[in-house]
């Protein structure tokens, strides 16, 4: 079992910067895949982007390109999501979950983490 908490979530303006952290406890995050997903109010989960277990390869959802790195720390057991110039558009909770899978799709995720609300205003 692999236990996932997402942290650094906040309000935020317009043209800011969070950075967010998912830590693992339990097993090692190492062999697996992480993938960062968001859920606005009324919508479905979206795919944001997706580290494989090394941190050699990474696959960003259009929206977020240029503007979200994400990185992993292996020795710490967490994944880090850097989000810059911050929009409204990219107000939600945003989730952490480990897969065997360098997936894209929710349903190729094993584990969740509890999520952490990001919002930005205008």
């Amino acid at each position: 079992q692999v236990q996932l908490v997402e942290s650094g979530g906040g309000l935020v303006k317009a043209g800011g910067s969070l950075r967010l952290s998912c830590s693992a406890s339990g097993r090692t995050l190492s062999s697996y895949a992480v993938g960062w997903f968001r859920q606005a109010p009324g919508k479905e989960h979206e795919f944001v982007v997706v580290i494989n277990w090394t941190g050699g390869s990474t696959y960003y959802a259009d929206s977020v390109k240029g503007r979200f790195t994400i990185s992993r720390d292996n020795a710490k057991n967490t994944v880090y999501l850097q989000m810059n110039s911050l929009k409204p558009e990219d107000t939600a909770v945003y989730y952490c979950a480990a897969g065997l899978i360098f997936g894209l799709r929710v349903g190729e995720y094993e584990y969740w983490g509890q999520g952490t609300q990001v919002t930005v205003s205008s």
